[in-house]
C-alpha cells in the first residue's frame, strides 16, 4: 500500500517535470504574441478617466478567461478530428490582426474627426455616451483577445503535440492562464503608473530627490 502511494507521488513528479519543461519551450514559442498582446491591449485599456480604467481592465481580463474556456476545448477537439482546419485558422486570425495594424498605421498617418475630437467637445459627453464608448472599447478588446488567444492556445499545442494527453492539456492550460493572468497585470501596472509616481512624489514631502539634488 505504501510503496503504491509513493510510486503515486514519483508518477505525479514526472508529470510536473515534464510539464515545466515544456511549458518553458511554449512560452518561448508564444512569446512574441504574448508581447503583442500586451501592447494591445495596454494600449485598448488606457484613454479612460482614471477612476475607471481599473474597472474596465477587469472588464476585459473576464473576457479574456470566457475566451481561454472556449478556445481550449475547441482547440484540443479540433487538435484530434480535423487538424487540418488549425493552419487556415492562424492564417485568418492572422489576416484579423493585419488589417487592425493597418487600420492603425492608416490612422496615424490620415487623422480623422473621430479620432481627435477637441476636448470641449469631450466635456460635453453624457454619463450615458462614456458608458457605451466603454462598453465599444471593451468589446472590441475581447475580439482582439480572443484572436490573438487562438493564435497562442494553437502555437503552445503545436510544441506539445508529441506528449501524452494529460501534459498537453497542462500545458496548453498553463500558458493560456499565463496569457491573460500575467499579461492584464502587466496591463494593470502600466495603466496605473502615472498614479504609482504621484504617490512618489506625495511622499517625498516636497524633498529633492537623488537625482535632482546632484
Amino acid at each position: 500500500m505504501a510503496s503504491g502511494f509513493f510510486a503515486l507521488f514519483d508518477d505525479i513528479a514526472l508529470l510536473m517535470d515534464d510539464v515545466a519543461t515544456m511549458s518553458k519551450v511554449a512560452t518561448k514559442k508564444t512569446a512574441g504574441i504574448l508581447g503583442d498582446d500586451l501592447a494591445v491591449n495596454a494600449d485598448k485599456a488606457s484613454g479612460f478617466a482614471s477612476s475607471r480604467e481599473l474597472p474596465v481592465l477587469w472588464a476585459i481580463t473576464k473576457g479574456s478567461l470566457l475566451n481561454k474556456i472556449i478556445i481550449l476545448p475547441l482547440v484540443f477537439l479540433l487538435s484530434a478530428f480535423a487538424p487540418m482546419l488549425i493552419v487556415p485558422i492562424l492564417m485568418i486570425g492572422g489576416l484579423y490582426l493585419a488589417y487592425e495594424g493597418a487600420e492603425k498605421i492608416y490612422e496615424y498617418f490620415v487623422p480623422h474627426e473621430k479620432v481627435h475630437k477637441v476636448n470641449s467637445l469631450e466635456q460635453t459627453k453624457t454619463p450615458e455616451e462614456i458608458l457605451s464608448e466603454e462598453k465599444a472599447k471593451i468589446k472590441s478588446a475581447i475580439l482582439t483577445d480572443f484572436i490573438l488567444s487562438i493564435e497562442i492556445i494553437i502555437i503552445a499545442l503545436s510544441t506539445v503535440t508529441d506528449q501524452p494527453m494529460s501534459v498537453q492539456v497542462m500545458v496548453v492550460t498553463l500558458i493560456a492562464l499565463l496569457a491573460t493572468v500575467g499579461v492584464y497585470g502587466i496591463v494593470a501596472l502600466i495603466v496605473r503608473m502615472d498614479d504609482m509616481g504621484y504617490k512618489l512624489i506625495s511622499m517625498s514631502g516636497g524633498q529633492k530627490g537623488t537625482l535632482k539634488s546632484t
